[in-house]
């Protein structure tokens, strides 16, 4: 009895500290944790670093000027921007390394940098005081939601399913990449560590062959809904339909590659009508002598499809773009094309062309996304160029009509 009542009272007490410091956030008190890049903690009141502070402004200038998150780490690193320096009590130093891709995301949408305070999705104005101006932060809050735009886009668009799912044995993400050979074409998938120059944190495999993991994973899935034969045929609804609906995680080993299956268990459906067991969460496939890639080695098959992936992107990201500089025109972020061809390093011709694209219609977007456009018509140069005014008259001209 004096245990239950024990715990009775740390449980209240739990309580209590959870809803003083969520009564603080709510009034934009800081409540303690990590300090963000640019203040420092004073007598438990954040102050700015003016050093810090002016990184952070850089930071947010140099993303609206390069273009992409990718870019932005790049070249912070080419200019020697790091990671705050700190020295723990321990003596150990903490930061003073080169900035990722995912901490740049996170800290570009950072509301705390316009005084704000976020707590549970509530917007409170916090007690700091801003680094940033709020056109500033708004400007890249709607360049970053264009970029997600056409990613989405490009991921819908490419031949790699497995996009967005696969990670090396370090937990770095792998992106699809290719190379030509004799007029084939190969496709596999690389780690982000090696395409961002870290080496060192690359996991032992750090290229793999991207149909062949394709293949194996989509036959596991298929094995899994025992929907299909020994061989491992696609099922009716498409590979790409069955990896976002079942697979969560694929983590590529130099001898085996782990499936982690979704919550919604890619069993559950055939356990009810057979009476089996529930999946396991996790599936391990075993690499053979005739699909194991050595590191750096890439043995990969031919690319067959007829329809070009990378065609599909560009003109989708193309769009995206031309809708960006449309809107900076109509809200008066800008006040020409030739100032948004200044902005991007680009002459006012190659604006004028890619304009016309921010009037595409849905129909045709979508036709271009779920890959039912003829392709030879697919390239920017020719949509851009012929590209009539009337939505009617572009589902005819560039939709599929068979």
């Amino acid at each position: 009895m004096l245990l239950s009542f024990a715990q009775f009272e740390r449980e209240v007490i739990g309580e209590r500290v959870r809803d003083k410091i969520a009564a603080s956030k709510k009034k934009g008190i800081w409540v303690g944790g990590s300090v963000p890049l640019g203040y420092a903690s004073i007598d438990k009141k954040l102050v700015i670093v003016p050093e810090d502070a002016e990184k952070v402004r850089t930071i947010f200038r140099r993303y609206l000027e390069v273009g992409s998150i990718t870019a932005l780490a790049q070249d912070l690193q080419r200019q020697e921007i790091r990671t705050r320096r700190q020295i723990l009590s321990n003596g150990k130093i903490r930061g003073d390394i080169s900035f990722g891709v995912g901490p740049l995301a996170q800290l570009l949408k950072n509301q705390f940098y316009i005084g704000e305070a976020v707590y549970h999705g509530e917007v409170s104005r916090g007690e700091h005081e801003p680094i940033l101006d709020r056109a500033l932060f708004q400007a890249v809050q709607e360049k970053l939601a264009v970029q997600t735009i056409a990613r989405k886009n490009k991921l819908r668009g490419s031949s790699a399913v497995l996009i967005g799912r696969i990670f090396d044995d370090h937990s770095n993400r792998m992106s699809p990449t290719h190379s030509n050979k004799q007029g084939e074409r190969y496709r596999y998938y690389v780690s982000h560590a090696v395409v961002q120059g870290r080496k060192a944190d690359g996991g032992v495999l750090s290229r793999a062959p991207g149909p062949e993991l394709e293949s194996m994973v989509v036959a596991a899935v298929c094995q899994q809904l025992q929907r299909c034969d020994i061989d491992g045929q696609l099922i009716p609804s498409g590979d790409r339909d069955l990896i976002e609906r079942y697979v969560d995680r694929i983590t590529v080993k130099p001898d085996a590659i782990e499936v982690r299956w979704l919550k919604t268990n890619p069993q559950d459906a055939s356990s009810v009508a057979h009476g089996s067991e529930p999946a396991p969460s996790m599936t391990v496939l075993h690499w053979t002598a005739s699909t194991r890639a050595p590191k750096g080695v890439v043995h990969a098959l031919p690319e067959r499809s007829t329809i070009n992936p990378e065609t599909h992107s560009g003109l989708l990201e193309a769009i995206a773009k031309a809708r960006l500089w449309i809107d900076d025109l109509v809200k008066g972020r800008a006040q020409s094309l030739a100032e948004i061809a200044h902005r991007e390093g680009k002459v006012e011709r190659h604006i004028r062309l890619l304009a016309p694209l921010a009037f595409v219609s849905p129909p045709v977007i979508l036709a271009v996304l779920d890959g039912v456009a003829p392709p030879f018509k697919l390239n920017v140069t020719s949509v851009a160029a012929a590209l009539p005014h009337l939505w009617t008259e572009q589902m005819r001209r560039f939709a599929r009509t068979g």
